[in-house]
């Protein structure tokens, strides 16, 4: 019999804890109780030695998870409240339980998995794609920046590979989910339910095993040479510069995508992914990231990008500023700056108790 609440799902079988983010209707958008709730059962079946793998799913057809609930972020964002701030910071710690989680913590990322939903499964130990999969952290598109550890994995992609993703909020497919590491296996959709019935009977690596195969390949091994040559650049100016000047089709259907995003949310992502490169582990990222995303609350630009994207679903936000060149580097700065109610602190947490059963690399 499930457990949890009505949204976050549980049930043991076998050897395996499996959680069902269950909000099909929003694509398992996150709210703050699903949070607590994916916490408390993390805590719980950490300390149980009848569970020994953690399952990831999300309920319908459409995907294990779209991101956090961006429709609350607008409200509270323009009553300037604390409600996101206070989401973030349990959602962050989150994601570093997931990435320095003891057991095996298998994602099954089919369909959507965007923002937050990343966050929730491409920290995990074992992450599954299927044919279906769109992997993404589109946050430019409504003035936001990557987060949930996002720029963490985008900086560790190969080359320029997660600069490109992360500016363009380009969705992946299974292929390309490898190639960037946002994912280690692919599993054809229709291979989950027994997939997921092995991994109650056997070790999470074993199970996976018999299921994942090769998958169609994807495009951005393809447009390595150009993305790598034109995102090293050390402004978005110069990216869109040099994405125009390849004569590449793609590349100028790239720097089209730019164009239409945030240009200060732009600016502030590739500062906060070149400041993630340099960091070591992704609770420092994390700690970067909550000064950036406390910052974006007070700019208007998110505001209006959820609202030209879900609220009104006009398509057409109007950014201030509205062009690239008017973001200037003391907009930049402020993202960076302590926030008023504190730093995140989960680095310093981290130091303080260090956890010798930490994943290499994490």
């Amino acid at each position: 019999m499930p457990t949890g609440t009505a949204d976050v799902l549980l049930r043991t079988e076998g050897r395996a804890g499996i959680i069902t983010l269950n909000r099909p209707r929003a694509i398992n958008a996150l709210t703050h109780a699903m949070v607590l709730a994916l916490t408390a059962a993390l805590t719980d079946w950490e300390h149980d030695p009848a569970i020994g793998t953690v399952v990831i799913e999300g309920a319908g057809e459409r995907g294990l998870c779209a991101g956090g609930d961006i429709r609350a972020i607008h409200d509270d964002a323009r009553a300037r409240g604390t409600a996101s701030q206070a989401f973030w910071r349990d959602e962050y710690r989150l994601n570093a339980r997931i990435a320095r989680y003891p057991k095996p913590y298998v994602a099954l990322m089919d369909g959507i998995v965007m923002g937050g939903g990343v966050g929730v499964s491409a920290h995990g130990s074992v992450r599954v794609v299927t044919e279906r999969s769109r992997v993404a952290m589109p946050e430019t598109g409504i003035g936001f920046v990557p987060d949930v550890g996002g720029t963490h994995l985008l900086g560790r992609a190969p080359g320029e590979l997660g600069t490109h993703l992360a500016l363009t909020g380009t969705p992946v497919g299974a292929a390309d989910a490898l190639l960037t590491g946002l994912a280690d296996h692919f599993v054809p959709t229709a291979a989950l339910p027994d997939l997921l019935r092995d991994l109650t009977v056997l070790p999470a690596e074993e199970a996976v095993a018999r299921h994942a195969v090769t998958p169609s390949p994807g495009v951005l091994a393809e447009h390595r040479p150009w993305i790598d040559a034109c995102y090293p650049a050390d402004t978005v100016e110069t990216i869109v510069e040099r994405l125009l000047d390849t004569g590449e089709p793609a590349a100028k259907e790239a720097a089209t995508t730019l164009l239409a995003k945030s240009p200060t949310a732009l600016k502030a992502t590739l500062a906060t992914l070149r400041r993630s490169r340099a960091l070591a582990t992704l609770e420092d990222v994390l700690d970067l990231e909550f000064r950036v995303s406390s910052a974006a609350l007070a700019t208007p630009d998110l505001v209006e990008g959820i609202r030209a994207q879900v609220v009104d679903k006009d398509r057409d936000p109007h950014w201030n500023p509205p062009t690239l060149p008017e973001v200037t580097d003391a907009d930049v700065a402020r993202f960076f700056v302590r926030p008023p109610g504190g730093d995140l602190g989960l680095s310093a947490a981290r130091r303080a108790a260090p956890d010798p059963a930490a994943r290499d690399g994490a």
